[in-house]
């Protein structure tokens, strides 16, 4: 997103919050005074965040209602993903202690916790691959998920899963093959030549799975630790990748650690050890 789609973005946010008009020119003027001030370079986003938060705040200090959803449209309705106070356990040991989150359009949510804190149950339940015993999900739109490992069939080419995904997803094959490549490119992989599955490396294996969570444009993301096996440049190709998504409208869930994640990331969700004595 570039500043003047920003600074569009923040009026038409200020405005969904019943903002004045008024109000709104002399928000968006003094961020553009600014982002001029501190010279090339600069990035809106960067300076002053997500347009959408960066309109909270605002609001708040205008007095106004600070209505976050479109005339006639309510929040639940624009919520791309809801989990209210969710819990697991396995065989009676707990996996998960209750946890909630929201996910809206734009928005990347990073999880953070230390081993045994539940964050790929979490993803898990998010993703619908498992039931919480308590709580309830409510996921509105389709989702890509990209896991720590599996996923993938060992004798089928990388070409040929994205067209069982894309197919799956409303695309035709060819439609498939070219996002497919086109998002394999972005990851600086070579899709068309790629071998079957169970010759790929393990950083190679990732990059297919994102691909195929991404291949249909889903509106949502779920991502357990995408990043693993994945050399720097691929790392920050993924998260290049990911902000472009979520820039143009859809929503993502990602665990990470990574400083610059956590800085960029709309909200931070951490995890408490489960069980007593977790590491």
């Amino acid at each position: 997103m570039n500043d003047a789609d920003w600074l569009a973005a923040l009026d038409h946010e200020l405005t969904l919050r019943g903002v004045s008009a008024a109000e709104r020119a002399e928000a968006v003027l003094e961020a553009e005074t600014h982002l001029a001030d501190t010279g090339p370079g600069a990035a809106a986003r960067d300076l002053f965040g997500p347009a959408d938060r960066y309109a909270d705040d605002l609001a708040r200090a205008a007095g106004a209602p600070g209505h976050r959803a479109a005339p006639g449209v309510t929040e639940a309705e624009t919520c791309l993903l809801r989990a209210d106070s969710v819990a697991k356990a396995y065989r009676g040991r707990p996996a998960l202690r209750p946890s909630s989150l929201a996910v809206a359009p734009g928005q990347v949510v990073a999880l953070v916790g230390p081993n045994g804190a539940g964050k790929s149950t979490l993803l898990r339940l998010l993703a619908g691959l498992e039931q919480p015993d308590a709580g309830s999900v409510d996921r509105r739109v389709a989702a890509g998920w990209v896991p720590q490992a599996g996923g993938l069939d060992p004798y089928l080419r990388p070409v040929e899963h994205v067209e069982l995904f894309g197919v799956a997803r409303g695309l035709s094959r060819a439609d498939a093959r070219r996002e497919g490549g086109r998002l394999a490119a972005h990851l600086a992989w070579d899709l068309a030549g790629a071998p079957v599955a169970g010759r790929l490396s393990g950083g190679t294996a990732q990059k297919l799975r994102m691909v195929l969570a991404l291949v249909g444009s889903p509106r949502l993301l779920l991502a357990d630790e995408p990043y693993q096996g994945l050399d720097a440049d691929s790392t920050r190709r993924f998260w290049d990748l990911l902000w472009s998504v979520c820039e143009a409208g859809a929503g993502a869930v990602v665990s990470s650690h990574d400083p610059q994640v956590l800085r960029r990331a709309d909200t931070v969700l951490e995890l408490e050890p489960a069980a007593e004595g977790a590491r």
